[in-house]
């Protein structure tokens, strides 16, 4: 009996360590289905916060180009994609994590965002004004 429920609760703990979006995603671009990056997705200061820790850019690009598309005002312009947050202040609200905002260093914009667990896969939304746009990220094991 004691083995059976110390199963069970591993097996608990196991499932909710698969709903947490902490860890390190590979996001894949909802255009084109191509891998873009693997974000490292961390808490800090009771928010969560997502930095790039590699990219896939496309043959002849620069393999650690800076951001020169960023908002010159941001304190990203000018500055390596590879160890930039792009990810910012997400507070948990229930299952998802919204309230902070998302870079994309390709555009140079910063949108609204809101992540959360589907399945295996990190929902990512952005949201600028009424518009979003949703990506599907993939856990790396």
């Amino acid at each position: 009996m004691k083995i059976l429920t110390l199963i069970l609760l591993l097996a608990g703990n196991i499932g909710l360590a698969q709903k947490s979006i902490l860890g390190q995603w590979k996001s894949v671009d909802d255009s084109s289905g191509e891998e873009k990056s693997i974000v490292d997705i961390f808490e800090k200061d009771g928010k969560v916060f997502g930095k790039i820790i590699r990219i896939f850019p496309a043959k002849g690009k620069d393999p650690d180009p800076v951001c020169t598309k960023c908002p010159e005002d941001d304190a990203r312009f000018k500055k390596k994609i590879i160890g930039m947050e792009i990810i910012q202040d997400m507070e948990k609200s229930g299952e998802e994590y919204s309230e902070g905002n998302i870079l994309d260093p390709e555009e140079g914009k910063i949108y609204r965002c809101k992540l959360w667990i589907e399945g295996k896969d990190l929902k990512v939304r952005g949201y600028w004004g009424p518009f979003y746009r949703t990506q599907t990220w993939k856990r790396l094991n």
